[in-house]
């Protein structure tokens, strides 16, 4: 695929996502690696421009250069953040209470704390992730060392079984290692959504502190 046809489809893309308004994206495309230049109102929609261009065919990095300019009845001050992300994290069943502390600078929220899984970092993140005010999030909680050590062996073999059952993924394509909770992911994959799922996997298996993707994207 040419870049400039690339360039069409990220931006068609973005254009029929309902929850993005385009009008201020530009976008470009570089041998396969795409970049979004312009403002969006909230950190959520740049989140999801994200989202929308990663799913493309074709795309096999992207740089999210897209700046938040909030509108003005989306302005808050860092207090109200802080407070309104303590509930959000508070009422979010998947994040164990008391774990997480949120602080919040010029409108940019930092995760600080220490969780079991990593489905409740992402899910913590979620959390704040389209709260009113929020120009950024950075994710900065430490996965705890299980009480029990898992098996390497054990590990691995339910990671690639996992990818064996998607249907979006050809596992045959993947390579999983695994040393002390540290796994590795190697091989070629069609699409960067298909490189997330795999990624996904990884993270979903018990026991696993860190997931090194070193999948590469072959269209």
């Amino acid at each position: 695929m040419t870049d400039s046809k690339l360039q069409q489809h990220v931006s068609d893309a973005l254009d029929w996502e309902p929850s993005v308004n385009a009008t201020g994206i530009d976008v470009s495309a570089d041998n396969g690696v795409v970049t979004l230049l312009g403002h969006v109102p909230t950190y959520a929609e740049k989140h999801m421009a994200e989202r929308v261009a990663l799913r493309v065919y074709g795309v096999k990095a992207l740089a999210n250069d897209l700046a938040v300019r909030l509108a003005r009845s989306h302005e808050r001050t860092d207090t109200e953040i802080a407070q309104a992300a303590v509930t959000a994290l508070m009422w979010n069943s998947f994040v164990p209470a008391n774990r997480i502390v949120p602080t919040v600078a010029d409108g940019w929220v930092t995760l600080t704390g220490t969780l079991d899984s990593y489905y409740q970092s992402a899910a913590a993140e979620r959390s704040v992730r389209t709260l009113r005010g929020v120009k950024g999030v950075s994710n900065a909680i430490v996965l705890q060392v299980p009480a029990r050590p898992v098996s390497t062996t054990d590990v691995a073999a339910k990671i690639e079984a996992a990818l064996k059952r998607s249907a979006e993924i050809d596992a045959r394509r993947i390579k999983v290692s695994v040393r002390e909770g540290s796994v590795t992911l190697t091989g070629h994959v069609r699409s960067w959504a298909e490189r997330c799922d795999a990624e996904r996997a990884a993270w979903a298996a018990p026991g696993v502190m860190e997931v090194d993707d070193r999948i590469s994207i072959v269209p």
